[in-house]
């Protein structure tokens, strides 16, 4: 008779699957609760891993299943004598199917008030041990970890095809899936400690969803999820409506929560595209910042990605439906809202919460390994700034120039930002050079340039750009300083009666 070993904390379709394999002929183990809630269920002729054992359950449940008795019977190979003749004289059966689920670590740690204490009664030692036991031996032993898989296994026992081809495929998903607990264990566990470097680096994702492709149609792309993702993330988002998310929406999408966040207690409007801003507002509602992003740059927002701190009403609603637009984030919308945006077929629509924003590190893929750096979460505000040039900031134009160099972080370098009156006038990315990337921004903003504010996400090597500033009527510039050269640009503005601040802040974006 073969035996199958029944021991789970989520007992979804367990009953069903215990039901079949004993009609398969197989004689059921189970642990403590997992027997008690078959039998509760009807099932009979259970073994106890007591009976098994021939030692109680002990340490408030600790120890149960850490014994010879158990994992010499999964690990045993059945085709060698040597192993065959040690059970047989220790009296200890073969177990040829393990079927595991392991205490809910990840639940227990996101649930609201949970105590260290108790996360650390979650984390499992005798499940990851038998699963991996099982899958060591997958050639001789069904290493079963997943209730989603309980059919499919049914129907090789069933078919007579679990072949060591098949095993070994339950075997990895054991493996990956006992990696990935312990990964958020030891993540768990450091995030308590003072250490900053963490060498190895273990990272745990979950996938969230196969996506049609990636960047272009030909690649292959997939949506993980980080086991511990802030709510603040489009990997928390809700969609509602529309076509599935696609890799670049996702990075879009992405890019848009991380510049909105910026504008905490303010009404703001974002509009991206190719995770670049092509317009950014302040307002009073709205519907109001939905107007100026969409004036600042009429063209780019075409297809591109539009998000809101705060619900979308109806009168924003109709705005938007006239546009062809991939994505709309908002933490809400209204009733009136959904019905107008809801008629357009392909439109994502999707709410997001705001609470937790940004995560605190952030990784990036290479080539044969990743990046990992804490986020720019700095924007160093008037009081922090170095007044350097002869004329003087006015107070009221702080609040345009802090509103510039909070959008130039989320530009790609090289960077220059204008705005006026809370909108964004030019935008200037992803440029070689930086006079290059101040002519782009200026191009945009055509004669509205004339009393702007500018911002660079890093110091002016020469005086090139400040020269060209003052020929557009720039009134201000906020940059970080650094250069050597910085005197240059200094004595410039001085010439031409701009003023220039210093925050000592660079906010390169690659």
């Amino acid at each position: 008779m073969k035996r199958a070993l029944l021991s789970v904390s989520d007992r979804t379709g367990l009953v069903q699957f215990a039901r079949a394999l004993q009609e398969l002929g197989y004689e059921i183990i189970a642990t403590g609760s997992t027997k008690d809630y078959l039998e509760s269920e009807g099932l009979v002729h259970l073994r106890s891993i007591e009976e098994i054992t021939g030692f109680p359950e002990m340490l408030d449940g600790r120890v149960k299943t850490l014994h010879p008795a158990v994992h010499g019977g999964i690990l045993a190979r059945r085709g060698d004598p040597g192993h065959q003749q040690a059970l047989l004289e220790q009296h200890i059966d073969f177990i040829d199917l393990v079927c595991v689920n392991l205490y809910p670590f990840k639940k227990t740690l996101k649930t609201e008030g949970v105590s260290f204490e108790t996360i650390l009664e979650n984390i499992d030692i005798g499940g990851p041990a038998m699963l991996r036991s099982a899958a060591k031996n997958y050639q001789d032993v069904l290493p079963i970890i997943d209730p989603q898989d309980y059919s499919a296994v049914l129907g090789i026992l069933s078919q007579h095809t679990d072949t060591p081809e098949v095993r070994l495929g339950y075997a990895a998903k054991v493996f990956a899936h006992t990696a990935a607990y312990d990964a958020l264990i030891a993540k768990t566990l450091m995030e308590r400690t003072d250490q900053k470097i963490i060498d190895p680096l273990t990272l745990t994702y979950d996938l969230k969803q196969t996506l049609r492709y990636g960047e272009n149609p030909f690649q292959e792309a997939y949506f993980y999820a980080s086991a511990t993702a802030h709510a603040y993330s489009m990997s928390s988002a809700e969609q509602f409506h529309g076509k599935e998310l696609s890799y670049n929406n996702i990075q879009d999408g992405d890019a848009a929560l991380g510049l909105l966040a910026e504008f905490q207690g303010s009404i703001a409007c974002v509009a991206l595209k190719h995770t670049n801003p092509c317009g950014v507002a302040l307002a009073s509602s709205a519907s109001a910042a939905f107007q100026k992003v969409y004036a600042a740059d009429p063209v780019s927002i075409f297809g591109g990605v539009v998000a809101f701190n705060v619900p979308v009403d109806h009168e924003t609603a109709d705005q938007l439906s006239h546009l062809f637009l991939e994505i709309v984030l908002a933490p809400s919308f209204e009733k009136e809202a959904k019905e107008i945006l809801m008629k357009k077929k392909n439109i994502r629509l999707l709410t997001f919460t705001q609470s937790g924003l940004r995560e605190e590190f952030c990784v990036r893929s290479v080539n044969g390994g990743l990046l990992k750096q804490s986020a720019d979460l700095r924007c160093a505000g008037p009081d922090h700034w170095e007044q350097v040039s002869a004329s003087s900031i006015q107070p009221e134009w702080n609040e345009d120039l802090w509103f510039a160099e909070k959008i130039v972080k989320h530009v790609k370098s090289n960077a220059i930002v204008l705005v006026k009156n809370g909108v964004t006038l030019g935008i200037g990315c992803g440029q070689s050079n930086r006079i290059g990337a101040l002519k782009l921004a200026l191009e945009q903003a055509q004669e509205q340039s004339a009393g702007s504010f500018l911002a660079s996400d890093a110091f002016f090597p020469m005086a090139d750009c400040v020269e060209l500033a003052a020929e557009h009527g720039i009134a201000a510039i906020i940059q970080p300083g650094g250069s050597i050269k910085d005197q240059l640009s200094i004595d410039a503005c001085d010439q031409a009666g701009i003023a220039m601040v210093f925050t000592h802040e660079r906010h390169f974006k690659h």
